[in-house]
């Protein structure tokens, strides 16, 4: 507790060092000059925002690609603190419009709409409007820049309209001042949460930028138009993007250059996609459970590349391959929240050790919710020990109410578990493997993807060996390092 508080300095800091410099500023008249500057002001806000606005697309696409809504509202909050402020640049009196409150108000709407998605950002990814916002991911970024290309165009259309938007005046200013404050300071809190648990580099990033939008906030309520001390907002508007870009760029693509990253990204082939969904972020998990039980080791990628080619033997969509890939790599993340006396146990369990394990995938679940991942992945994660004729768990689902992805998971993990060798039991050979899960067709097993698995180990053996061989490998390697 006292090491989550003196890290909890760091982000209290870049809340009140902005503040105190530009109170210091004000106190100090003599120093708070007047920098009457519309020109730099047009070139500089006009060039940054629009540069962040490439930057925020950008971002938005590559969290299209990684199948994280997290990302996504991300880039959203950042487009709009980009798009607006942009709008803020090119209403600089004297230039593109003259005269008027524009720049000031449009300074507070940034703020406003992007504490609002950084809010959305920061709520599980299984909460119903989450859930429904994403069903209309790809969309969301295209809807929400026209939105901002309408509200340029009226501005510049209708400027006298445009200022009668109450942002500038009493009680308004204050009320959206406010929002903004509030909804920071809740993304800060869900955000430093998840960093304490998690101690993912995003999450820190995303807890300072924050920290910088509520100083910004202050400086936009307090400060006096062109004096030094109000410049300085402008500053921390900056800092707040550039700090978030570099949590993405450590999270997503700290693993070889950042071009290579992005290539393999954007493959259209499911398999070479399944080394761009482990992000330095899910690499961190999956080493983290297979460091709980060696026995594991390589589970999690063998299951993935199970079920993504049995899910390319039943026709999957190239998106449902993604989200079974990303899935399987995390399947068993909850295993994390199992005693080590309980996961490594060689004898039998017993039935209060067996509940435990039996809430791995509850775990799992709410571990990947806080970090993004949408409900095709999380219900891999929750549902694949999931069984057809309903004696699985955690949820007692049977039949067709257990979603498709899980239900291929669910062979693919049991194939692997059974193939591969354990502390209390060598490996079993295919063949053997083949008939306990033929057996369980229609009663562990949903039948379709029993026949198709039955396909695939027909058509494509030479497939299952080379996975076989990666598992006896592993082995080998850990035995050495022994």
């Amino acid at each position: 507790m006292q090491v989550q508080r003196k890290a909890a300095i760091g982000p209290l800091l870049a809340v009140l060092v902005p503040v105190i410099l530009f109170e210091c500023l004000r106190f100090e008249r003599h120093a708070d000059i007047t920098i009457r500057a519309p020109e730099g002001h047009f070139f500089f806000v006009t060039i940054v925002a629009a540069l962040a606005t490439i930057v925020a697309i950008a971002v938005g696409i590559t969290g299209h690609r990684l199948r994280n809504i997290k990302v996504a509202f991300m880039s959203l909050a950042y487009l709009s603190l980009a798009g607006i402020f942009l709008l803020h640049g090119l209403t600089t009196p004297g230039f593109v419009i003259h005269g008027g409150d524009l720049p000031a108000m449009f300074a507070q709407l940034s703020l406003l709409l992007t504490s609002l998605w950084l809010c959305l950002s920061a709520t599980s990814s299984d909460h119903w409007l989450i859930r429904r916002l994403s069903r209309w991911r790809e969309w969301l970024i295209p809807i929400w820049l026209v939105l901002l290309g309408l509200i340029g165009l009226y501005t510049f259309r209708m400027p006298h309209d445009m200022e009668m938007m109450p942002l500038n005046s009493d009680p308004y200013k204050w009320i959206a001042a406010a929002i903004t404050i509030a909804a920071c300071l809740w993304t800060m809190y869900r955000y430093w949460q998840s960093y304490v648990h998690a101690g993912f580099p995003l999450q820190k990033a995303i807890v300072y930028s924050v920290s910088l939008l509520i100083a910004a906030q202050y400086i936009v309520i307090a400060g006096s138009t062109w004096k030094l001390s109000w410049w300085l907002y402008h500053l921390l508007l900056l800092g707040s993007m550039l700090v978030m870009l570099v949590g993405l760029l450590q999270q997503y693509f700290s693993q070889g250059s950042f071009s290579s990253s992005l290539r393999v990204l954007f493959q259209s082939d499911p398999r070479a996609w399944l080394e761009a969904c482990k992000t330095p972020s899910v690499r961190a998990l999956i080493m983290a459970t297979e460091a709980r039980d060696a026995y594991t080791a390589g589970h999690n990628n063998r299951v993935a590349l199970y079920a993504l080619r049995l899910g390319e033997e039943m026709e999957l969509a190239k998106d449902e391959l993604r989200a079974i890939a990303q899935g399987g790599v995390v399947h068993d993340v909850g295993k994390l929240k199992v005693p080590d006396a309980i996961l490594n146990k060689a004898g039998k369990l017993t039935q209060e050790e067996r509940l435990i394990i039996e809430r791995h995938p509850v775990s799992g679940y709410d571990i990947c919710k806080q970090l993004g991942f949408l409900n095709d992945e999380l219900s891999v994660i929750r549902s694949h020990h999931e069984k057809w004729d309903g004696t699985g768990y955690p949820d007692r689902l049977s039949g067709e109410s257990i979603p498709l992805l899980a239900r291929i998971t669910a062979v693919a993990d049991v194939y692997d578990a059974l193939t591969s060798s354990r502390s209390y039991r060598q490996a079993m050979s295919h063949e053997d493997a083949m008939q306990i899960i033929t057996e369980g067709s229609g009663v562990h097993f949903c039948p379709s993807c029993v026949k198709a698995w039955q396909r695939l180990s027909s058509t494509d053996a030479e497939f299952l060996r080379e996975i076989a061989a990666s598992d006896r490998t592993i082995r080998l390697v850990h035995k050495a390092a022994q």
